[in-house]
């Protein structure tokens, strides 16, 4: 018997010949960046992942996490692919004590689906994280990228609201951190250490989150401008104001120009605010914030009607997806800088894209200091290597300069080849190089797809 057929039985005897893909015409459309997996298995407990895992530690190979796939594009192309590892037979609430603000799930989940059924429990409840791709995008996937979007002004991000997790580790070892009740002990926090781990560290099967009620309203509040300065300055205001909106959002004229829902405003800039709470609170904030907005400048002020909130934000937070059906290519690019440094961030990436002659969507968390800028290649059209290179070089050391980041989100396969999507060193590099050799000495958890190579 061959090492492969060897392979196959001993993974079906796990998870049962329905559970894995071998088929490999199949399997091409799999394909992380070209790597093609030898299998995918599809675990239904999370025994069935530690022996997965176990196995694959024995005969070192590598093994890839993924829940529905929808952040698959993030990260450098891979150095192996043996075994694909798909969660979603992992998708169980195993924990809902909305008495106590709680959730525990398995994270094959998706946040669609915790929300509809959290949305029926009692007056109703939601877990508060907005991630892209909400629909498909698993509990998992959304831990390990550490994914968020533009209600954390309000809400935070996971590593805000995780509260326990249940992982398995690359022997296969199946180990619980926090939970519902929380114990200070010393090493690691497992917790926060694996929230942003790209799935380098170790399998999330089941997370333990804070849960809030549902708010009796929310509200959408439209503002255009002609002048990016006007624009940020509204923006601070209400920032620094005692009002406390979910979202503060910047785009510049490309961006809510092919933004897939409706949006149609004059002027140059787009200011959204969301807001959601007591109606009282948000009904007054909404009035108090027009009339702000109408001494500084706002050449038009809206309220989106109640049924067009929610599709108007999940378009933003999909944004990616709207090009996508418009059939445009693009590079997407994720920057953090200081939160003070919205204005001077925003300009000078326009005044590179306008350099480079490249056609640039900006969208910015205006208080969260984070720009996703989405550079357009036009339908059926490539970029033109050098200046795609010299663009993305100049954003990132614009976000250096300004005290943050850039990492490329998703771009064509060549391009990943020859540039560094995390954005070049970083200073906590060497710390998780170590970490990595510590819990995977054998790097067989997504070997090569995150910073530096790791």
């Amino acid at each position: 018997m061959s090492k492969i057929e060897k392979l196959i039985l001993r993974l079906q005897e796990i998870v049962g010949e329905d559970h894995i893909l071998k088929d490999p015409d199949k399997l091409k459309a799999y394909a992380i960046d070209g790597k093609k997996p030898k299998f995918i298995v599809s675990p239904g407990t999370i025994a069935e992942v530690s022996k997965i895992v176990a196995y694959a530690n024995e005969q070192n190979l590598t093994i890839i996490p993924m829940g529905n796939g929808s952040k698959m594009g993030i990260g450098n192309v891979p150095q192996k692919a043996d075994i694909l590892l798909q969660t979603i037979r992992l998708n169980r609430i195993t924990d809902c004590d909305c008495d106590n603000l709680t959730l525990s799930a398995e994270c094959g989940i998706t946040l669609a689906e915790v929300q509809k059924r959290l949305s029926r429990e009692g007056r109703g409840y939601f877990l508060p994280l907005d991630p892209p791709h909400t629909g498909k995008a698993t509990l998992g996937g959304i831990v390990a990228t550490h994914s968020s979007g533009p209600r954390r002004l309000l809400f935070g991000t996971a590593r805000d609201l995780i509260i326990g997790t249940k992982v398995v580790f690359p022997n296969g070892e199946i180990i619980t951190s926090g939970g519902k009740t929380v114990k200070n002990v010393s090493g690691y926090d497992m917790c926060k250490l694996l929230i942003g781990s790209y799935g380098t560290l170790g399998i999330l099967c089941e997370i333990t989150s804070k849960l809030l009620p549902l708010p009796e309203k929310v509200a959408t509040l439209i503002l255009s401008y002609d002048s990016l300065e006007e624009a940020v300055r509204f923006g601070h205001e209400i920032l620094q104001s005692q009002y406390l909106p979910s979202a503060i959002v910047i785009l510049n004229r490309t961006a809510w120009q092919k933004l897939k829902y409706p949006v149609t405003p004059s002027g140059n800039y787009l200011v959204a605010i969301g807001l959601e709470g007591v109606t009282e609170a948000v009904e007054r904030q909404v009035t108090e914030m027009i009339e702000r907005a109408k001494k500084g400048g706002v050449l038009e002020a809206s309220v989106l009607p109640i049924e067009a909130h929610s599709n108007f934000w999940a378009n933003l937070r999909d944004y990616s997806e709207g090009l996508i059906e418009e059939g445009l290519g693009f590079v997407s690019m994720k920057s953090n800088f200081l939160i003070s440094r919205c204005g001077e961030m925003i300009g000078r990436y326009e005044k590179i894209a306008r350099e480079s002659g490249i056609e640039c969507a900006l969208i910015c968390y205006a208080g969260n200091g984070i720009i996703y800028s989405y550079a357009l290649a036009g339908r059926g059209r490539r970029f033109k290597k050098d200046p795609l290179f010299e663009l993305i070089n100049q954003f990132t050391s614009a976000a250096v300069k300004n005290g943050g980041h850039l990492i490329v989100e998703s771009s064509p396969i060549h391009l990943k080849r020859e540039i560094d999507v995390w954005g070049g060193p970083r200073n906590d590099y060497q710390i998780m190089r170590q970490l990595k050799k510590e819990i995977d000495p054998k790097g067989i958890f997504n070997p090569g797809r995150f910073v530096g190579g790791i």
